[in-house]
C-alpha cells in the first residue's frame, strides 16, 4: 500500500509542477500573445454579434436557403458573404434597397454568370434584414 501512495504523491508532484511555471505570480511573466491592434480588431469582431442587425439577419439567413449557394467565406456557387460586403462597403439605403431586390427576384451577370435564383416568399423588409447582415460581415474579414 505504501508503494502506492508514494507513486501517488509522485505524480500529483509532477503534475503540480508541470502545471506552473516556476513563479507564483504568472501575470507578470506571461509572454505578450497579442497586440493591441490584434486585441481591438477581436474586440470589435466579438461585438458584432450583440448588433441587432446581425442576430435578426443571421436568423433569416439560415431559415432560408441562403446556406445552398452562400458561405461567409470561400468559394461557392454565389459569391461569398464577405466579398459582398467589401463591395458594397459603406452601402446606402438605396444600395441596401438594391440587393433585397436581388434577393426577392432574383437576377444574374453581378458575380458571373450563375444566376441568383429568386426568393419571392421574402418580404421586402426581411431581405433588408438579410441583406444589412451581409454588410456586417466586412469586419469579420
Amino acid at each position: 500500500m505504501k508503494k502506492y501512495w508514494v507513486a501517488f504523491s509522485a505524480l500529483c508532484l509532477m503534475a503540480v509542477a508541470c502545471g506552473s511555471n516556476g513563479n507564483s505570480d504568472s501575470a507578470t511573466n506571461k509572454p505578450e500573445t497579442t497586440t493591441p491592434a490584434a486585441e481591438s480588431h477581436e474586440s470589435a469582431a466579438s461585438d458584432i454579434s450583440k448588433n441587432p442587425d446581425y442576430t435578426k439577419g443571421l436568423k433569416l439567413v439560415a431559415q432560408n436557403d441562403c446556406l445552398t449557394c452562400h458561405k461567409i467565406s470561400g468559394e461557392s456557387t454565389g459569391p461569398a458573404y464577405d466579398k459582398v460586403a467589401a463591395k458594397y462597403a459603406g452601402a446606402d439605403e438605396t444600395t441596401i434597397s438594391m440587393l433585397a431586390e436581388h434577393i426577392i427576384k432574383g437576377g444574374s451577370g453581378h458575380w458571373g454568370t450563375v444566376p441568383m435564383t429568386p426568393h419571392p416568399t421574402v418580404s421586402v423588409a426581411d431581405a433588408k434584414q438579410m441583406v444589412k447582415y451581409v454588410l456586417l460581415l466586412k469586419d469579420q474579414q
